[in-house]
């Protein structure tokens, strides 16, 4: 009985807590209480806490992204990580096509130069394929896991001792008002006690919270060095992946021209091995300006006239709202300019719709 008593009685006074916060709070946001602000220090660190939680998501989940673009495949290792089970074992993209290209290969004959082509090219993908998992491995344990300790662990203490300090704050403010109100002098001075009481345990709290959120520097500091073994491991890769196929071409280029042309036209010279800054350098300095010169050209001579022209698409687009129409790649839509509009977009029809199409992703037919 008397364990129910004070079952009861501590019930009672939660309640009796937690209507008094309740009130506080409601007077305050209708301006009819005063309420008791942190210093300028604390609340700067409130700050830093809330921008590197909402940082360290947005980095964590892109990177994500970025080391596995299958959102089912993301969904699934969450599973099974939920599950504490390993997930089950498949060939990543670059292995698939490396298999696809050594089937081929053999299928068309080892002995023939397109299947002995596609033989080296899909051992080379294979191997790209293994260095691929290697960087979602060192990248997942030194990079991903302490960000994502540091969402699951510290900042979900840090929230914790947050909501204490604000119902601590709570019941300070709420024991002034309570001191304000009273009139009798056994009721003022009880007040008085109560207020000592709450403003020692806000001031204990604060401290607390305080300590824990000037650990943010320190969370910055190994999140640092969690990044430079992520570049670290990317530059591993990278670096992998240029003498793959560095060597690869060099195997290629052993091959007469006549296969290895991308045209219908044969050379008597064999093909020569070029570094791929100096194709890169070189395509830079010419393919762009030729192109970008006539696309501007033929822009710029369609939205002077009222006329319309023939357009291929060059890549899938996704249209962002009612206005713009979506494309698909390779499709020929019919394109026009209407006064007014931004220099980026033109009209685009495809039988019955319509919408704006970004100009970048369309192709100008004569």
């Amino acid at each position: 009985m008397n364990i129910m008593d004070f079952n009861v009685k501590k019930l009672a006074a939660d309640a009796g807590t937690f209507l008094s916060r309740a009130v506080q709070f409601t007077e305050e946001k209708l301006g009819q209480a005063e309420k008791t602000e942190l210093d300028a220090h604390l609340e700067n660190l409130l700050s830093k806490a809330e921008c590197t939680k909402l940082w360290t998501e947005k980095i964590m989940k892109q990177t994500e992204v970025l080391l596995q673009p299958n959102p089912n495949a993301r969904i699934e290792e969450f599973v099974y990580e939920k599950l504490d089970r390993k997930a089950p074992s498949r060939m990543n993209n670059p292995e698939l096509l490396g298999q696809y290209m050594i089937d081929a290969g053999n299928e068309f004959g080892p002995g023939t130069a397109y299947g002995n082509a596609l033989i080296k090219c899909g051992e080379t993908q294979k191997r790209i394929g293994t260095a691929d998992r290697e960087l979602i491995q060192t990248s997942a344990i030194n990079f991903l896991t302490p960000l994502r300790n540091f969402i699951e662990g510290d900042y979900k203490t840090i929230t914790k001792e947050r909501k204490l300090l604000q119902n601590k704050r709570l019941d300070l403010d709420a024991a002034k008002t309570r001191l304000k109100k009273a009139k009798v002098v056994e009721a003022r001075a009880a007040s008085e006690q109560e207020v000592r009481i709450t403003q020692s345990e806000f001031d204990r709290q604060a401290e607390i919270t305080r300590l824990l959120l000037e650990g943010i520097s320190s969370t910055h500091a190994h999140h640092l060095r969690c990044l430079n073994d992520f570049v670290e491991a990317q530059m591993t890769y990278y670096a992998q992946c240029y003498q793959y196929m560095l060597d690869l071409q060099k195997q290629l280029g052993s091959f007469p021209s006549t296969f290895l042309s991308n045209n219908n036209q044969s050379s008597s010279t064999p093909m020569q091995s070029v570094s791929t800054p100096s194709v890169l350098a070189s395509a830079s300095a010419s393919l762009p300006s030729v192109s970008n010169s006539i696309v501007t050209s033929g822009i710029s001579e369609l939205k002077s006239s009222s006329g319309s022209r023939k357009a291929r698409v060059l890549y899938d687009y996704d249209a962002a709202n009612s206005s713009e129409l979506s494309l698909l790649a390779d499709e020929v839509i019919t394109v026009y300019s209407i006064p007014g509009m931004d220099s980026d977009w033109l009209m685009g029809e495809r039988g019955n719709q319509k919408g704006k199409v970004p100009i970048t992703y369309l192709e100008l037919l004569n």
